[in-house]
């Protein structure tokens, strides 16, 4: 019969010397219980606050997977971000091995990885950063302690379970991302928890916000009780209060409530951009009776994507983003033909004039009048659209559609030098043409699209003084 967890667990020792049972809380219990002897999960998100025993519990669990027989063999890893990560994962699963005679029968400690005594399996820690080496391997347990700051599915993309072994297991814990956006492992990876679509993944989160244990939300008091589920085993009753004290918010807030954040010098708010996403609605098809705008952010083909936003304002004066789509097919592209697929656009959506930035001199105003079309340069940069749409986006003035590409983009934009740019390797193409057209609807006379009902010196309900005027046209 095989050795569950728990009963793994209680044939040792805590590093102070008292029965590891006694401090494992019941909500980790059924974590542990849940992941490792059901059988049913090969994907653990295990999402928490800082000091709430998840680095112990990764390797509790790399132990266990490393002493208990699997057919393939105990080949088990563990992920940290950095050295001095590694260093700490390492040195507990260590110091657990040498408070453990049972563990030490069974294992022997080396300087860099600890080994089966009987040459069938080890537990190595590895760097993050080493994709190229991590490539090709097979493993019982792979454990990645913090991906808060991955920005990309590389060395998730080459650390994938073998589908020859039926009790392979990865399992992820951390607190909340830095990097809050499509496309970023965590954010993609809590998004598939909350969906519930993957019937092998073990989603396990505790925020101030969310959390997927029942029970500890119906009695929590406070966002800090949610985030902190081992919060009655520090010894400090004042902890969190200090930090709150000595920490920036938002460096609070995902650290010790376990929210998501994004790069210092962020443009725009997580909650913002939550809160104008229309989620599940990726383009509006165009109505009888409505005034749609266009606005276009080109490019030479090369490398960013050529890009063209439709918007208009509905009765109650907010602007709706209808479309957003690019030349698609992926860079290198010729330009050119991105204008034809722009101009039928325009023609579904009855638009004969579009808006975009003087990119290419004359180049693109003579390709746009080929089919039909007039194109005027809007008045303002890119930085002064985003600066100028951010009281509307804030305000609930505008409503996005759910475009991961649009929401990673308007995630990423920060300030850089005294404008909003997006950063280094990165793009904006997206966020420039939606920022755009929604600006370019609200940016009109009184009268012209739908009826909003306003006087003649309001803009769809948004007074000159406060929205500036004509901001991309000017009358």
């Amino acid at each position: 019969m095989k050795l569950t967890s728990l009963g793994f667990f209680a044939k040792l020792k805590w590093l102070d010397g008292q029965a590891l049972l006694n401090h494992i809380e019941p909500y980790r219990r059924r974590l542990f219980a849940a992941a490792l002897d059901s059988g049913q999960y090969n994907l653990v998100l295990a999402g928490r606050s800082k000091k709430n025993w998840k680095s112990a519990d990764l390797c509790l669990a790399a132990l266990y997977a490393l002493v208990t027989d699997s057919p393939g063999g105990n080949q088990c890893y563990l992920l940290a971000n950095d050295l001095d990560q590694a260093g700490d994962d390492l040195a507990l699963c260590k110091q657990l091995v040498d408070c453990n005679p049972v563990l030490s029968r069974h294992v022997v400690v080396k300087q860099k990885v600890i080994e089966r005594r009987d040459g069938r399996g080890f537990l190595l820690i590895l760097p993050a950063g080493d994709i190229a080496g991590s490539h090709g391997k097979t493993f019982r347990f792979c454990g990645w302690d913090e991906v808060h700051g991955y920005k990309s599915w590389d060395i998730f993309e080459a650390l994938q379970p073998d589908p020859h072994r039926a009790d392979v297991l990865q399992w992820v814990t951390t607190y909340a991302s830095l990097y809050h956006r499509p496309g970023v492992p965590l954010f993609d990876l809590f998004q598939q928890g909350r969906a519930g679509t993957d019937p092998r993944m073990l989603f396990s989160w505790y925020s101030g916000s969310y959390t997927t244990d029942p029970d500890l939300d119906l009695l929590a008091a406070s966002a800090e009780e949610k985030a902190n589920p081992s919060r009655a085993s520090w010894t400090d009753p004042d902890y969190l209060l200090q930090q709150q004290r000595r920490l920036p918010s938002h460096v609070y807030r995902r650290l010790h409530l376990c929210e998501p954040g994004l790069p210092s010098g962020s443009a725009y708010s997580v909650e913002s951009i939550e809160d104008a996403l229309a989620r599940g609605i990726r383009q509006r098809l165009p109505e009888v009776g409505i005034q749609y705008f266009g606005f276009v952010d080109m490019s030479g083909g090369s490398q960013d994507d050529a890009t063209f936003g439709v918007s208009h304002v509905d009765a109650e004066g907010r602007a709706l983003l209808d479309y957003i789509g690019s030349q698609g097919a992926r860079p290198p592209f010729d330009p050119r033909l991105a204008v034809g697929r722009f101009a039928g656009i325009c023609k579904q959506y009855g638009i004969t004039r579009v808006y975009g930035d003087k990119y290419a001199g004359q180049t693109f105003i003579t390709d746009f009048a080929g089919y039909g079309l007039d194109y005027e340069v809007s008045l303002s940069s890119a930085s002064q659209m985003y600066e100028a749409f951010e009281p509307i986006l804030n305000g609930h003035r505008a409503v996005l559609l759910d475009l991961p590409i649009l929401e990673q983009q308007l995630l990423g934009l920060v300030w850089r030098g005294g404008k909003i740019d997006h950063p280094n390797a990165e793009h904006d193409d997206y966020a420039n043409a939606a920022v755009g057209a929604l600006l370019l609807a609200l940016d009109q006379p009184a009268g012209q699209g739908e009826d909003s009902g306003e006087p003649e010196d309001d803009i769809q309900g948004i007074p000159e003084e406060e929205f500036g005027g004509s901001f991309l046209r000017g009358w």
